[in-house]
């Protein structure tokens, strides 16, 4: 077990902390939550579109008329089909904050730019028609969304090393200081935002001369479908979720690491769903989402703690243990157990990290098994808040379907099962300790009264 410390403590935690650490890795993970609260109202909408409730359609059609379904949906388009142009502001945003220049200029630059990445035409089949017709002056929602996802993080990035680059070398228009703050930093954006519109217009114009034709297919080509075997793959998922776990048994947030590489590729896959169950297919095309792992695996946290935390109430020995759960139940039951991984602790404890990898591992087999064979229904692309209680998020992740509750039920009872001979161990170690300071507290009293 030393060993094991040691190689975390000299080997892990240095190279994954210089990881956690890198400023492009943290804007990409918190400019795209920037795009989460949104994402989350249009699934509201969502799921009042497709509630299981007998007669509920025949309901909303006599009482808002036949086109209820179109007109409830707005929202969803509103939300979701915007998501790339939040990401390329946020991003933006948000590196540039790392070097410390006008976060509002850099993220406005950054929209500009990826609006002119994007071709102004879309695919229009007029009614009788066999062929679509290309329309122009339009812009694409399609590449407004999760499409236009990994073209959004690039120019984002891109943009704003531009921008900081003019901004820290002082090549930029200076006005009087009588000039209002605003208008001030509006006149120093103007050469590094000209720098950047010139650079992506060149690059557009360059790319259009190739069989790719515009920036959005060339970086979905190289590097949207590679990620996107790799994040939709059982074997890539698995690799992404020991990473994560082997992160966090350092101490260090490994969902915020690994996510900020996974995560558009994840939410990538959620919105396709979330297309296809919008259109009533029942074969939806992806497995692997952001709600696959939030929902399905880790119920109670990373490391699928909640089950651990139950282990803790009911079979504890230790009066520490069985405080702590006390403690933990809350949270936990809303997805949140540093209370667990800092407390018991998990982190840098060899006896619990090896439960704490096995079993979302293990659960994302089961769960992938399951939504493989058609047992349990695929993600349907709703974006169910990672805090919401098990049964409930899996009944909604799943579309409103009873299926999805069940299969967190069963994840649960296989953390469960794995976790509990670990935990007795450590119970009964715990235990064994406040026996002997009892004891020991005993001895000294009775030394001190003779």
């Amino acid at each position: 077990m030393s060993n094991l410390n040691n190689i975390l403590e000299n080997k892990v935690m240095p190279v994954a902390g210089r990881i956690a650490g890198q400023r492009h890795l943290q804007a990409l993970r918190d400019g795209l939550i920037l795009t989460m609260p949104l994402i989350i109202v249009g699934s509201l909408f969502l799921i009042l579109g497709f509630l299981p409730i007998p007669g509920y359609e025949d309901f909303m059609a006599r009482t808002f008329g036949e086109a209820w379904l179109t007109k409830l949906l707005y929202p969803v388009g509103a939300t979701f089909d915007i998501m790339a142009l939040i990401a390329a502001f946020g991003i933006a945003y948000r590196l540039a904050e790392k070097y410390k220049v006008d976060a509002l200029s850099a993220g406005a630059i950054s929209v500009a730019a990826f609006l002119l990445a994007t071709p102004y035409h879309v695919s229009f089949l007029p009614e009788g028609a066999t062929n679509p017709v290309l329309v122009g002056g339009a812009i694409p929602s399609a590449l407004m969304g999760s499409k236009g996802l990994f073209v959004a993080m690039i120019i984002a990035m891109i943009s704003t090393e531009i921008y900081r680059f003019f901004i820290q070398k002082n090549i930029i228009i200076k006005m009087p200081d009588g000039v209002p703050p605003a208008v001030s930093k509006s006149f120093i954006a103007l050469i590094p935002g000209f720098v950047v519109i010139a650079f992506i217009w060149i690059l557009r114009l360059i790319v259009e001369q190739t069989s790719f034709e515009s920036l959005h297919n060339i970086v979905g080509e190289i590097l949207g479908k590679p990620l996107g075997v790799l994040g939709g793959s059982l074997i890539g998922s698995l690799v992404a979720v020991f990473l994560i776990q082997l992160l966090w048994s350092c101490g260090l947030h490994g969902a915020s690491i690994v996510g900020g590489v996974m995560g558009p590729i994840w939410l990538a896959s959620m919105d396709a769903n979330r297309i296809a169950f919008q259109g009533g297919q029942t074969d939806l095309p992806n497995i692997f989402t952001q709600q696959f792992f939030d929902i399905f695996i880790y119920i109670g946290g990373s490391g699928a703690t909640l089950a651990l935390v139950v282990a803790m109430l009911l079979r504890s020995r230790s009066q520490q243990m069985k405080q702590l759960g006390r403690l933990a139940i809350g949270p936990g039951i809303f997805n949140i157990n540093e209370p667990i991984t800092f407390g018991m602790p998990i982190v840098m404890n060899p006896l619990l990290i090896l439960p704490f990898i096995l079993t979302p591992l293990a659960t994302v087999i089961i769960t992938y098994l399951a939504m493989k064979t058609g047992l349990v229904v695929k993600p349907s692309g709703i974006a169910v808040p990672w805090t919401m209680p098990p049964i409930i998020g899996g009944y909604l992740a799943a579309g409103n379907k009873i299926s999805g509750a069940v299969l967190q039920i069963v994840n649960f009872a296989v953390a469960f099962a794995i976790y509990y001979p670990f935990f007795r161990i450590w119970d009964k170690q715990k235990f064994a300790e406040e026996k002997g300071e009892t004891k020991a507290t005993q001895m000294e009293n009775n030394g001190i009264k003779a």
